[in-house]
């Protein structure tokens, strides 16, 4: 029979050497020594108390942010104080003296902002008064938080038996945001760390080896939370609390899926040779290429989020990639010397020796795995068109999430806004900006005024630089599509009579909000699966497969958000997806389902030669069935912690990632995968290999003993093919 030549690594060989050897405690302590000299020597941010920014400096309504400041009192941002009855009933005199005092308490609060205190007013039902409170409009983070809570605890200090009191606006929201960041992200890393070692320790069934790949992805974590926030500062594109969390769950998911394939191959070479270093060196020798692949895949993915327009975009890319390639480097680097050390008693109870029966050739994966190909045309048919299904639910899935729908649970900014909104008119409070240069008000003027949805235009000063401000309140609800339009056409209107002239404000900043997410999502979701099929072609040089690979993994991306933003809206009651979430979604589910592509690949382009396309991929999938279903369940479970932290955002995004991760696991890379490699047959691996380098055989060798295949080592041997 004729037998394929073995690809050799000669890289990998002596890397396998290297940290398998009697000094690879060396490289160990080297590089546990570097992270926690980065520890000790990088000072920590406070980039994770931010709140997340989502619009660049250009967009039209960031730039009227900024224009503002030139105008009297446009330092400030105010904060909205807002007095109503718990009953509903209208305010006495009483009342309305009491929501004085408030008043009074709440700007002493606030500190002297050099502008005179506006008194109460009250709604034309009687049954509200407000009052706008300054702040500087440079206050953020949990700074802006911890004033904002002294201000509301000032203000209800004292207050009478039956007043409610709520604190809005702007800067309200703002405090809230962050404040939901407060504490957080130690409470998600805890609960990470609480979910990944319950499912190491059932993936393995040790007291013991658990530990190990735990303790060293959380040093990575930690120094990647560090070096992650520095490289992000240093490059410019800062950081917030999203950001720090989401890369957090990236290190460990990520971390966790490398250490799994890494001790899976391990373990399985420990069953062939006495010589558990032997063992070592082989695994990192298959193990290793699979984990740099997969790695730098991620990360070039993740890069590709330097091409989107919102900061917060860029600074998750930034922040999540350097943490990848440092939890890839603990992983490699760090985790092969403890296993060498602790030698395979590290494994007890369930102590692996050579001689029992191959994982390849039995077992309940093998069995599936034989049954999908023995049926590949119908498998793929079913498989494909259910996924194709489940995508469908993206069909009028609203997108953009109003500020007042950004949290799942009860917020004081959200509540005073819905009160602000029952009792006065929309817009007064928060009026839309416009700012043109003075020397054409008179025509701006005039073409605000015909602009359709405007109900009404006041002037709001002009400053020293030769800009005037206008105040106009819009017709329709806040962050409403009607708003939208109105925003775009009083946009359109004012350009036409000075293109020097901007609008802002809250509607506008939501606009451009959605516009900047939709060209974020043009732009990098195909930069994505360029990147993502380039690594692949890489890897595999085949002109086939890669395609197959991506295709797949793209159709179960569309069917895990179809299917999550479903759920979402259907049966959690959001009520739309945010802006942000179809990109973050599609870019973790692409990147981190070809780990689990590149695993399973990996291990079929090795078994191919020697068996044939159809037993190199059962065989594949006989090898890596556990693996990857335990790495896919951990990630999972990771991203479905983000449903700890209060913002909708986030819990979308678990819940759509870690279905995706399961659907990934469970369908494309155990059915779909195996399915189309059968049908294309040897094709999808040329030019790889051609005729002659696969084994032309219909059948799958069933070897019960590693000893029953001559092309296989004897054990004890310490060799490997």
């Amino acid at each position: 029979m004729h037998r394929a030549p073995e690809v050799r690594l000669p890289l990998w060989d002596r890397i396998g050497d290297l940290l398998s050897g009697r000094l690879s405690w060396v490289i160990a302590l080297v590089v546990t020594m570097a992270g926690g000299a980065l520890l000790g020597l990088v000072p920590e941010s406070n980039s994770a108390e931010q709140a997340p920014v989502v619009l660049p400096a250009t967009a039209e309504s960031a730039r009227v942010t900024e224009l503002l400041k030139e105008f009297p009192g446009g330092d400030q941002a105010p904060v909205i104080l807002l007095v109503t009855r718990a009953d509903g009933e209208p305010l006495s005199p009483a009342d309305l003296a009491a929501a004085d005092q408030a008043r009074a308490r709440i700007l002493a609060a606030a500190g002297d902002q050099g502008a005179p205190p506006i008194p109460l007013a009250p709604s034309a039902d009687g049954e509200a008064a407000l009052s706008p409170v300054p702040l500087p409009a440079d206050l953020n983070g949990f700074a802006l938080t911890e004033k904002v809570t002294e201000m509301r605890e000032a203000a209800r200090d004292g207050l009478p038996e039956g007043l409610v009191v709520n604190v809005t606006g702007g800067p309200a929201f703002g405090a809230d945001i962050a404040n939901s960041f407060s504490g957080a992200n130690v409470t998600l890393l805890a609960v990470t760390v609480g979910v990944v070692a319950l499912l190491l320790i059932i993936t393995y069934r040790s007291p013991v080896l658990w530990l190990v790949p735990l303790l060293v992805i959380a040093f990575a974590d930690r120094v990647a939370a560090v070096t992650g926030t520095a490289v992000a500062q240093l490059t410019g594109f800062g950081g917030d609390g999203s950001t720090s969390g989401i890369t957090s769950v990236l290190v460990f998911g990520a971390g966790t899926n490398y250490a799994l394939l890494l001790i899976s191959r391990y373990r399985e070479e420990l069953r062939k040779t006495l010589d558990h270093r032997a063992a070592l060196r082989t695994a990192v020798r298959f193990a290793g290429p699979a984990v740099a692949a997969s790695n730098a895949t991620v990360v070039l993915a993740l890069l590709a989020l330097l091409l989107a327009d919102s900061p917060t975009t860029r600074s998750l890319g930034v922040q999540a990639a350097s943490g990848l390639v440092l939890a890839a480097v603990f992983v490699l680097c760090v985790l092969p010397p403890l296993l060498a050390l602790f030698g395979r008693k590290l494994f007890w109870p369930f102590i692996p020796t050579p001689g029992g029966q191959e994982i390849t050739t039995t077992g309940a994966w093998h069995r599936v795995a034989d049954w999908v190909s023995e049926h590949a045309g119908r498998v793929a048919v079913a498989s494909i068109l259910t996924l194709g299904v489940l995508a469908t639910g993206l069909i009028g899935t609203p997108v953009g999430l109003a500020l007042i729908d950004q949290f799942r649970v009860s917020a004081d900014s959200v509540d005073g806004f819905k009160t602000l909104a029952a009792h006065y008119p929309s817009g007064v409070t928060d009026p839309t900006r416009v700012i043109a240069p003075t020397a054409s008000a008179e025509s701006v003027t005039s073409a605000i005024q015909q602009t359709p949805g405007v109900a009404s235009v006041t002037p709001a000063g002009v400053s020293d630089t030769g800009l005037t401000q206008w105040q106009v309140v819009i017709d329709a609800a806040p962050a409403s599509d009607a708003a939208f339009e109105t925003v775009t056409a009083l946009r359109n209107s004012v350009h036409k009579a000075d293109p020097a002239a901007l609008v802002g404000g809250t509607d506008a900043q939501a606009l451009d909000a959605r516009n900047t997410a939709v060209h974020d999502q043009w732009v990098v979701i195909p930069a994505i699966l360029v990147i993502v099929l380039a690594v692949l072609y890489v890897l595999l040089r085949a002109v086939l497969a890669p395609l197959v690979l991506v295709a797949a993994t793209a159709l179960s991306t569309l069917a895990a958000l179809g299917l999550g933003s479903w759920i979402g809206i259907n049966l959690l009651g959001f009520p739309a997806l945010d802006n942000t979430t179809p990109l973050f979604a599609f870019l973790f589910l692409v990147a981190l389902g070809v780990d689990y592509t590149i695993f399973l690949v990996s291990r079929a382009r090795e078994e191919t030669p020697l068996y044939g396309t159809r037993g190199g991929i059962v065989r594949a999938v006989s090898a890596t069935g556990a693996v990857i279903t335990s790495a896919g369940i951990v990630l999972a479970a990771v991203f479905a912690v983000l449903g700890v932290l209060p913002l909708i955002a986030l819990t979308q995004l678990g819940i759509i990632v870690g279905l995706g991760i399961l659907l990934d696991t469970f369908v494309v890379r155990t059915v779909v995968i195996p399915a189309l490699f059968t049908l294309i047959g040897p094709r999808v691996w040329w030019p790889a290999f051609g005729a002659d380098d696969i084994e032309n055989t219909d059948t799958i060798p069933r070897v019960v003993s590693v000893g029953d295949d001559p092309r296989r080592p004897l054990p004890g041997s310490g060799t490997s093919r």
